[in-house]
């Protein structure tokens, strides 16, 4: 079916004026919808939801309405109360003609329509310690947002996401492998990250365990809380929304923080060739904590911040493990452009992980602090 039919299937007022290739998503194919009338101009955003990624797109849909709607009530009472020190603000979905969340093309294929964050960008790293900083209020503000919500009303879109036990068990299925042990013979290095793994495999399932005991608590949380998926306002320069809330579910608001640090405090990015030039910048931490309490120290107890050293620690740990076992396995999950490159990959998330280690008393120290 033409794009143009599809996203007119959506009650969007105005004339079509243009329908685009929108974002750099890996995810969903994403398109950008210009509407306009005499008066106004509107801007919304159209994705095919991907099934391979996705297994059930009609559970993704109910919980996207499910998340919206709460977040959208949550942050008009606040609006109402003066709460907030800026408009926060959140994609809507648009309806179909029908009254329907989304529609479904000849291949069965769901799309949907939803609002663009107007006047926002995001960026790929982090640009400054001030925006750093907007990066953790905005991630605070959205598990704020989702952080009374009852878990058991989402249906989990990826079971098994950063259980980090399971990327484990993944790991040495991969190994009985005898393909995969040539790959790893052949190499030093190789070698050298599985003895790196080895050491860590208590350490690696210390927050399941915590979870399992009751000191923590599973909330809901993002799943995917990148740099690029929190929108800066282009104007004020401050954090006003969370993007891409496919992957939001229950689970262990530590996760979300951890996985935030891991992409805004090695500038080097995850391609870096140079280990040296890996590191683990403090300042940018420090910034992005401080503006993520603010906006959730609220709902945290004390064991809560007491696991986030744990889990800033964890989760280079948990991609590095992940690039590795895809190495082994022949490149099958995450996409290569050259031989060697989850390999290397692997090696950065490892050695990010070391320099978060080589500074745990002055990273836990800043976190007493806050």
């Amino acid at each position: 079916m033409e794009l143009a039919l599809l996203v007119n299937k959506f009650n969007i007022k105005g004339r079509l004026v243009t329908l685009v290739p929108f974002g750099n998503g890996n995810i969903n194919d994403t398109f950008l919808a210009v509407y306009r009338n005499t008066f106004t101009e509107t801007q919304v955003v159209l994705q095919r939801v991907n099934k391979a990624v996705f297994p059930n797109p009609e559970a993704i849909m109910a919980n996207m309405h499910a998340i919206t709607l709460h977040c959208h009530e949550k942050l008009e009472a606040d609006s109402e109360a003066g709460r907030d020190d800026r408009v926060w603000q959140m994609p809507r979905i648009i309806k179909t003609k029908g009254g329907g969340d989304f529609t479904t093309d000849e291949n069965g294929d769901v799309w949907r329509v939803i609002t663009r964050i107007l006047s926002a960008h995001a960026f790929d790293s982090a640009q400054s310690p001030e925006h750093a900083l907007e990066c953790g209020a905005a991630l605070g503000h959205f598990h704020y947002l989702i952080s009374d919500m009852d878990p058991a009303s989402i249906e989990d879109p990826l079971p098994g996401f950063h259980i980090t036990s399971g990327y484990l068990r993944q790991y040495d299925e991969t190994l009985k492998d005898p393909r995969a042990n040539e790959i790893l013979n052949a190499s030093m290095e190789a070698k050298r990250l599985a003895r790196y793994i080895e050491e860590r495999r208590d350490f690696a399932v210390s927050l399941e365990k915590a979870e399992a005991s009751g000191e923590l608590k599973k909330r809901m949380f993002h799943g995917d809380p990148k740099v690029n998926n929190i929108m800066i306002d282009d104007f004020t320069g401050k954090g006003t929304a969370m993007i891409d809330l496919d992957t939001v579910s229950p689970g262990l608001v530590q996760i979300d923080v951890g996985d935030a640090v891991r992409s805004i405090c090695n500038p080097a990015g995850e391609e870096e060739l140079n280990l040296g030039k890996v590191t683990f910048d403090e300042t940018l931490f420090q910034a992005f904590m401080k503006g993520y309490m603010k906006e959730a120290g609220a709902f945290m107890d004390d064991a809560d911040r007491a696991w986030l050293y744990d889990s800033v620690r964890l989760l280079p740990f948990e991609l590095g493990l992940r690039f590795f076992q895809d190495y082994l396995a022949g490149d099958k999950y995450f996409k290569v452009r050259q031989p060697g490159q989850n390999l290397n990959r692997a090696r950065v998330q490892f050695r990010l992980c070391e320099a978060i280690e080589a500074r745990e008393r002055s990273i836990r120290a800043m976190l007493e602090k806050l």
